[in-house]
């Protein structure tokens, strides 16, 4: 299946993002086809991201932004997600910046029908796009499996596309599961097939002001999220199976 076979959507949660969303959003749209879209939901901010979101979304009508409604980063990218229409949706953080070739090597994967969700790796770098790292799933140790991923996810959104058609399943966010990419990982795993591919396709910014830390809860709410995640898996899964039994008979 060509390029031209899948449009694409790109699911982008802006909050006080300034420094770096336009450099970002640059690297996206070179990327895009034509009945592409990049969608921004963009929460309450106190700088002017909004100025700067309005001024390109004037010069290129692929980009459609909305309000956020203030309620945090898992919010604010289910609020893009809900947005899209396109058949392969891409997550995307404000202040990354994406490697050419991105697009059409992440849609490459999905001539595969079984491949739900895709995630490729990434070089961390410092504020001033300095390497710090230069391979994300080494140092993280990523690979796929339901068990692994409760316990220690890999998935990371900024590195992540998926298909539209698993939309019914992810939505709605359990409130239990602490990001949204972990469970749109695991619920490509469990609906189809999630792949971690090695490519490096993108620039991972890590700074003072990054949405998602890097370090780790305390225990106790660690604790907390696996159960709670763990809970909903199991929940899905059975209904998942329940409902698809019964459609083949």
């Amino acid at each position: 299946m060509s390029r031209t076979a899948f449009s694409v959507s790109v699911a982008m949660a802006a909050y006080n993002g300034a420094p770096f969303i336009g450099n970002q959003i640059e690297s996206i749209l070179s990327q895009l086809k034509e009945g592409d879209e990049l969608i921004i939901s963009l929460d309450p901010s106190s700088d002017n991201t909004e100025e700067i979101i309005r001024a390109f979304a004037k010069r290129d009508r692929r980009i459609k932004w909305l309000r956020g409604e203030g309620k945090g980063l898992v919010n604010n990218f289910g609020n893009a997600i809900r947005h899209c229409s396109n058949d392969i949706i891409f997550l995307s953080d404000q202040d990354d910046l994406w490697k050419k070739g991105k697009v059409d090597i992440v849609l490459s994967y999905f001539e595969d029908p079984k491949i739900n969700v895709v995630m490729h790796d990434a070089e961390i770098v410092n504020e001033k796009g300095e390497r710090r790292f230069p391979s994300f799933i080494e140092k993280r140790g990523c690979c796929t499996g339901v068990f692994k991923n409760i316990f220690k996810n890999s998935y990371i959104g900024c590195c992540m596309a998926f298909r539209k058609s698993i939309k019914k399943y992810i939505f709605p966010f359990p409130e239990n599961v602490p990001m949204h990419d972990q469970w749109i990982g695991l619920v490509g795993e469990i609906t189809g097939k999630s792949v971690i591919i090695d490519n490096v396709l993108l620039y991972y910014r890590r700074h003072e002001k990054n949405a998602s830390a890097e370090t780790h809860s305390n225990i106790r709410q660690m604790l907390r999220w696996r159960l709670g995640l763990a809970g909903s898996i199991f929940r899905f899964t059975v209904k998942y199976y329940l409902h698809k039994g019964r459609r083949q008979k």
